[in-house]
């Protein structure tokens, strides 16, 4: 045995830990199942997807992208208006090309679209095309259809010598002498030459039904005439103190406007034909115009004013002073000659300003506001509206073109008109709205085709025309 503390003793073996028993199991709520946020998939293309929306830029198309960000919000800005084929077409082109795409963010690429797409577009949108009809775009004819003589006019701005009824009469005031033009047996005829103390004369106006003609003068005398019979009915005297430059019928009531600034309404079917007057320019009254309702009346005179004057107020009020008048415009530069109610907005008033304005003004006869001035650069002697489309037709007093035909609301010329050599006096428009009729200071007559027909009037005026055009060579 070994001595205790012998230096070759052998150290205490050190003691195993013992191992600690499991835990024990809690109870409670089992752990939910995740899986694996990568496929097992051996396929190396293969993406992991997990429980995120998180886009995949190389799944998306950035143009595309940025085109349904900002397109939508370009056509708000804009307003813009297309056709139903355009938007037909726009949405096809949508559909095929890009699927219908609202979605601007992408998480995982598509399978690629089948090859001759672009071509299968191109014959759905010719067939389309095809299908549907489309509206022929209408030839404005630029030179007159007949031009006519008319010698002795009167070269006068304030006057309105030239006027086209119902009946498809032409009048026109050459001098002292009315000359007549009938459609339906083309004849031409002189109606009553006035001899020199009344003459010449100075404004014409056909009766609504087309029968009747009045006939101012310069002495201030008016005379109404039935040209079914060639026969005077009667003188009207006493009505102005100077020269008759405009007329306007509505109904049975002849309306006057005189170089002494007096309007009066005159019922011809009455002794004292004298029931209104209107009072309210200060110069020569050288237009009028009554609305297609026949409810207003719109004046113009050499005091730069255009008047609207209220039926219903006249009918009240014997005679109207200065302040009878609905609406006073004093906007105007220069005399105003040339008023026309628009055919398709009842409250819609034209006028045009004499040399020193040259603008076409549109009026709101409702609120009194004007909507648009347009300055044409040249005296405006008359205006006419298109029945059929919308449209105007100026006559001015200066250049080579002295007729233009604008498109309303925009006031784009759509064509100018050659042939006067001198500026236009009077315009005048056939019954069914077609052809317009205009005397110039070169002493000619000449008739466009400026308006076209309407399809429903196409078969009537066609025969109308024709006989009138082949027939009536010159006035003498």
């Amino acid at each position: 045995m070994e001595a205790a503390g012998s230096s070759s003793a052998r150290p205490p073996r050190r003691r195993r830990p013992e191992l600690l028993p499991p835990a024990p199991e809690v109870a409670g709520p089992s752990r939910p199942y995740m899986p694996s946020l990568c496929s097992n998939s051996k396929n190396p293309s293969a993406k992991c997807y997990g429980d995120r929306f998180i886009p995949d830029r190389s799944a998306m198309d950035m143009d595309m992208a940025y085109y349904l960000l900002t397109e939508p919000k370009k056509d708000q800005e804009n307003d813009i208006m297309v056709s139903p084929a355009k938007e037909a077409y726009r949405r096809l082109l949508a559909e095929k090309l890009l699927g219908n795409r609202t979605r601007i963010l992408a998480f995982r690429n598509k399978p690629p679209e089948p090859e001759g797409m672009l071509q299968q577009i191109l014959v759905e949108t010719q067939t389309f095309s095809q299908t549907k009809p489309t509206k022929q775009r209408r030839k404005i004819p630029k030179f007159a259809e007949r031009t006519l003589d008319a010698p002795g006019v009167v070269d006068d701005y304030y006057l309105s010598m030239l006027d086209w009824g119902s009946k498809n009469v032409v009048s026109i005031a050459l001098g002292n002498t009315l000359y007549l033009w009938n459609s339906s047996d083309s004849s031409t005829s002189d109606l009553v030459t006035v001899d020199d103390d009344n003459g010449p004369i100075t404004s014409v106006s056909w009766s609504c039904d087309g029968k009747h003609i009045a006939v101012g003068l310069n002495s201030s005398d008016i005379q109404l005439w039935d040209t079914s019979t060639s026969r005077k009915l009667r003188t009207l005297q006493g009505v102005h103190e100077s020269r008759v430059g405009s007329l306007a019928w509505n109904s049975s009531i002849l309306t006057t406007g005189g170089m002494d600034g007096k309007i009066v309404n005159n019922d011809v079917r009455m002794r004292s034909h004298m029931v209104q007057t209107y009072r309210g320019h200060a110069s020569e009254v050288c237009g009028l115009r009554w609305s297609g309702s026949c409810q207003q009346l719109a004046s113009g005179g050499n005091d730069n004013l255009v008047h609207i004057w209220d039926a219903s107020m006249a009918s009240s009020t014997p005679s109207l002073g200065q302040n009878g008048w609905l609406h006073r415009f004093s906007d105007h530069l220069a005399a105003v000659k040339a008023l026309a109610w628009c055919p398709f907005q009842s409250n819609l008033l034209a006028s045009g300003g004499g040399g020193n304005d040259g603008c076409i003004k549109f009026w709101n006869t409702h609120t009194g506001l004007c909507l648009n001035s347009v300055d044409t650069g040249a005296q405006v002697c008359a205006l006419l509206w298109n029945k059929n489309e919308k449209e105007l037709l100026s006559a001015c007093a200066f250049g080579q073109k002295p007729l233009t035909l604008w498109k309303y609301p925009s006031m784009v010329k759509l064509a100018e008109l050659e042939g006067h050599t001198s500026h236009v006096l009077c315009l005048a428009q056939s019954p069914d709205g077609s052809t317009v009729a205009s005397v110039a200071a070169d002493e000619t007559l000449r008739f466009w085709n400026v308006f076209g027909t309407s399809e429903a009037l196409k078969p009537a005026a066609k025969t109308g025309h024709a006989g009138m055009f082949n027939s009536f060579n010159h006035i003498r």
